[in-house]
């Protein structure tokens, strides 16, 4: 990947010359092998005595980035958990004032990768901080799916900062570098913006309901455990110590 004030034209001849001795080798291949979903939802507790809060992450398996409808995750999940004024962040933060953040992330991956919601909330608010992650999850993908503002705010915050993000070359060779990685099509990035301006609320919706498996999470759970645990068994879910 090149990024700079030359061409094609100018660039290949350089390039032919500088490797043209190099011969053909065996390099490894990478596993990227498929893995089922959990029948349930499991919490691994991890002790840590002492501790002031707890550290909570809610992981799910979402498909490959090279998806068709990974901008309408991306735009559901900056509704859920990808920003500030998420779902999530505005309800454990700015109403139970239970953290001083939440969010949730989709890892970008060539196979299949992980879908996170996360926080370090208050230790005596753990279950309940669980509890309130679940809900949200569980409103975007059926009841309380992204409503016309929200879905206005997520485009223009999508589109509007674009040209920010590449305005160096780093940056531009980042987002190559992301098309090769993942297999993206050639012009992903050129049609962008224009194809998050064309998401429906539906299409969102829609994505929702297939990217969030909300009785299917594997909770990592980090705190003082003779706290938090016998709360965390009202729940109901498998608990796992470590």
């Amino acid at each position: 990947i090149v990024v700079g004030d030359t061409t094609m034209d100018e660039l290949a001849p350089k390039i032919e010359k500088a490797f043209k001795n190099w011969q053909s080798g065996e390099f490894p291949k990478k596993n990227i092998g498929e893995v089922s979903k959990p029948e349930k939802t499991t919490i691994y507790l991890i002790d840590r005595p002492g501790s002031q809060q707890s550290f909570i992450i809610a992981g799910q398996i979402a498909p490959p980035k090279a998806n068709p409808d990974e901008i309408a995750i991306e735009t559901m999940n900056y509704t859920l958990g990808g920003s500030f004024t998420s779902r999530i962040n505005m309800n454990l933060r700015e109403d139970k004032h239970w953290t001083y953040g939440a969010g949730a992330v989709v890892i970008d991956a060539r196979g299949q990768r992980p879908y996170i919601a996360y926080s370090n909330v208050q230790m005596d608010k753990t279950k309940e901080s669980m509890q309130e992650i679940v809900k949200e999850m569980q409103g975007i993908a059926a009841d309380r799916p992204p409503t016309e503002e929200e879905l206005t705010v997520a485009k223009q915050s999508k589109t509007l900062t674009l040209p920010g993000e590449w305005e160096t070359m780093g940056a531009v060779a980042g987002s190559l570098k992301e098309i090769v990685q993942y297999g993206l099509p050639d012009d992903y990035y050129t049609t962008y913006a224009q194809r998050i301006r064309n998401l429906t609320g539906d299409h969102v919706a829609q994505a929702a309901k297939k990217i969030i498996q909300s009785d299917q999470l594997i909770w990592v759970v980090v705190g003082e455990r003779a706290k938090i645990e016998a709360s965390m068994k009202e729940l109901g879910y498998d608990i796992r110590t470590i």
